[in-house]
């Protein structure tokens, strides 16, 4: 991992975090070309004290030990069935993290949709959904670091979003925290999981105007 991208994720709160990778683009390069998108929805999970973390109370085992490693690895676990792509934030052995829940489709829109076979906004809009697009079918980039293989999220924004808002976390119906606003979103865009077509921004899908995006 570059220099720049370690300090994206190091020394700031998980949660301020997840806000800010909202338009930075997640790359996947694949053997039949690369794939990538904008990632539009982020999750918070802040470790021991978080009821709905995998870490809560200090858990460790050999399955949530990427948490614990340093900012910037990846932590790839399965949940009902999916891959689910979460990102460690905090320095080593503080074990928070962050999933990534949706992306809006950049390059490779055409693999996407051979790896699953669904309509746009259906192909990425999901935790699940957006790991079985891109390919991202098992556990060997567990406990590496972005930027070191093939798979990397950009250190900088490349789309601004007009609004971030923060909301309850997706599926969480235990603890305390069940309630907190620690999933962030741009708001209006058809990739939020979830989301209901009368919010849909269908001119920009939330983001503001660039006119070099294609």
């Amino acid at each position: 991992m570059n220099k720049s991208l370690g300090e994206f994720y190091t020394g700031r709160p998980t949660a301020e975090i997840a806000a800010d990778l909202l338009g930075h683009e997640l790359i996947y390069e694949t053997p039949a070309g690369r794939i990538s998108g904008w990632i539009v929805e982020a999750e918070a999970y802040l470790g021991e004290q978080d009821t709905a973390a995998h870490a809560f109370n200090g858990r460790y085992t050999a399955a949530n030990a990427a948490l614990y490693d340093a900012p910037g690895t990846i932590y790839i676990y399965i949940l009902r069935g999916y891959y689910m792509l979460d990102i460690a934030t905090q320095a080593e052995g503080t074990p928070q993290g962050i999933l990534i829940r949706g992306i809006e489709p950049h390059q490779g829109l055409n693999l996407m949709q051979q790896n699953r076979d669904k309509p746009i906004p259906d192909v990425t809009n999901g935790p699940g959904k957006l790991t079985a697009a891109i390919g991202l079918q098992s556990k060997d980039l567990n406990r590496t670091l972005l930027g070191a293989n093939n798979l990397t999220i950009t250190a900088d924004a490349t789309r601004q979003p007009k609004q971030v808002l923060a909301t309850s976390r997706v599926g969480v119906s235990d603890g305390s925290w069940q309630d907190r606003p620690l999933r962030y979103i741009v708001a209006g865009n058809p990739f939020v999981s979830a989301s209901r077509k009368r919010d849909w921004d269908r001119e920009q899908h939330g983001w503001q105007p660039d006119k070099t995006q294609k």
